[in-house]
């Protein structure tokens, strides 16, 4: 718990004094505009190709007292999906990969916290994704936290990394020649929820 006392005081002095006083969990609301989700796979070898997710929502309850009971939970609209290419943007959106219409909704919830270090923890939860739920473990980092210079209130960002195997998703088609292994980086800002 020591390891994480930066991120815990941090928190508590961005939410607000009475939250120092009190040490209560504090309720923080991701920033849709300034969060984003980025993959890529290696495409036949010859180059890695990158797809984003933007827009989404999400909320983060953080106890400063005990950091492990904290939680992450976020949506993600599938068709929020942009790889730059709109061929692929609709390839990618139907049954074949991530099925839009069967599976509008991608959503991960957080089943437990392991503090790893002074700003470090491994987010563990439930990723349901083209309707199939599997664990995943996001390598977390808290960037900071402190006034937003434009909004004039606490903020907070973080980054986090995984992979995944997109074929336990029912998401296996080409594979192994394009690659099953999916790497996935988190960037998320986040503000206390009004």
């Amino acid at each position: 718990m020591k390891r994480f006392a930066k991120l815990a005081a941090a928190l508590v002095v961005a939410t607000s004094a009475a939250s120092i006083t009190t040490a209560q969990a504090a309720e923080w609301t991701l920033d849709s505009s300034h969060s984003q989700i980025v993959f890529s796979y290696d495409h036949l070898g010859f180059s890695t190709t990158t797809g984003m997710f933007s827009g989404f929502t999400g909320d983060i309850t953080f106890d400063p007292e005990n950091p492990e009971a904290s939680s992450v939970s976020v949506e993600i609209p599938t068709e929020s999906l942009i790889t730059g290419w709109p061929d692929r943007d609709k390839h990618f959106l139907s049954a074949d990969f991530f099925d839009k219409e069967a599976a509008p909704l991608i959503t991960f919830k957080s089943t437990s916290i392991e503090v790893t270090g002074e700003n470090t923890a491994n987010i563990t939860g439930d990723l349901t994704l083209n309707n199939v739920t599997k664990p995943v473990v996001l390598e977390t980092t808290f960037n900071g936290s402190k006034e937003h210079p434009m909004a004039k209130k606490p903020w907070a960002g973080f980054d986090a990394s995984a992979q995944i195997v997109r074929s336990e998703f029912d998401m296996g088609q080409f594979a192994p020649f394009v690659s099953d292994e999916v790497d996935i980086k988190i960037s998320v800002e986040a503000m206390p929820a009004e």
